[in-house]
This record gives structure tokens, C-alpha cells and sequence, in this order.
């Protein structure tokens, strides 16, 4: 294990091209609810619905706005203090405590890495943040693990494409909702 005091403490967030279009793909699929409850006069209340999808995009960016912290130390993901507990999923580990990167099939077929401690603990490696790379050198430099096999989940050019149908989705819910449709 090496330690690097000669880094600097690093702090990372959610890539907001990842952020931004998973909040806008929610607001562009729930938007249209309260106004389709009230013309088809849902047994719900077009307000009640609205104010249901607006803590369902409160708590979406609330789980979204963690923050990785990388120090000489170790590493921690921190949430927002508004955050309720039962949303969180805090953690942080010592750097002396890992003793490797475990990978992990997802059921969809991906590969997810967790850092694994001395003490038989996993803790899930951030794969959505920006400066992903940036992150897996403080690690190598921490740890002396080897991370140049590690791959972010998801490629940005996915959330791009994501973020493409999502526009197109919301110009329809658009055109629909002025009365063009």
C-alpha cells in the first residue's frame, strides 16, 4: 500500500450530463399526469398528483446530489444534510483498510467495482461521477490497487442519446398538451 501525501483532496459530483438528463427524463415523463388527471377527471386531484411528482423530483435530485470525497486519508460519499437518512447511502472507508477492487455483474449485464476492506466490507465505487478517471488515479496512488481495467457503467455518449429521446419526448408532450395534437 503507498500513500501519496503530495495529493490534494479531491471532491467529485454526479456528471451533470448524467444529473441533468435523468431529472429532465423524469420531468419530461411526469409533467404531462396532472394536466391529462384533470382533463380525463381522475379519481386523484390534478393538484394532489402534482404535488406527489414534485417531491418524487425532490427526492430524485436529492439522490443525485452526493459528492465523492477523496483525501490522503480515505475516501467518503457524502449526501446533502436535507437529505433524509432512509435516502441516504453514505459510507467512507480508509485507505488503509482496502485491501482491493472487486467486480460485480449487474443484473442487466454490466460491471460494477466495489473496494473491498480488511474487514470483509464492500463499498460500491461511484461509476456516474465526473472526473471518473481522475477519481481511479487517486485510488491506484492510495492504494497501489490496480485500476486500469475499471470502466465507468454507463458511457456518456448513452446519456447523450437518453438525453436526445428525452427532448423529443417533451416536444411531443408539448405539441400534445398545446393542443396541436
Amino acid at each position: 500500500m503507498s500513500s501519496s501525501p503530495a495529493l490534494q483532496a479531491l471532491t467529485l459530483k454526479p456528471s451533470p450530463l448524467i444529473t441533468g438528463t435523468i431529472l429532465s427524463f423524469y420531468l419530461a415523463l411526469t409533467l404531462p399526469l396532472p394536466l391529462l388527471a384533470h382533463q380525463t377527471q381522475a379519481p386523484i386531484p390534478a393538484w394532489l398528483l402534482a404535488m406527489a411528482l414534485g417531491i418524487g423530483s425532490l427526492i430524485l435530485w436529492g439522490t443525485l446530489s452526493y459528492r465523492v470525497e477523496l483525501n490522503s486519508q480515505g475516501m467518503a460519499i457524502i449526501y446533502p444534510a436535507w437529505i433524509p437518512d432512509f435516502l441516504r447511502r453514505q459510507w467512507s472507508v480508509q485507505w488503509s483498510e482496502v485491501t482491493g477492487i472487486q467486480p460485480r455483474g449487474t443484473s442487466q449485464g454490466g460491471l460494477v467495482y466495489y473496494l473491498v476492506t480488511t474487514s470483509g466490507m464492500a463499498y460500491l465505487l461511484p461509476m456516474r461521477v465526473a472526473g471518473f478517471s481522475q477519481m481511479l488515479r487517486f485510488i491506484h496512488a492510495q492504494t497501489g490497487l490496480d485500476t486500469d481495467l475499471i470502466r465507468p457503467l454507463a458511457q456518456p455518449w448513452m446519456y447523450g442519446l437518453l438525453a436526445l429521446f428525452t427532448a423529443f419526448l417533451a416536444s411531443v408532450d408539448l405539441w400534445v398538451i398545446l393542443g396541436f395534437g
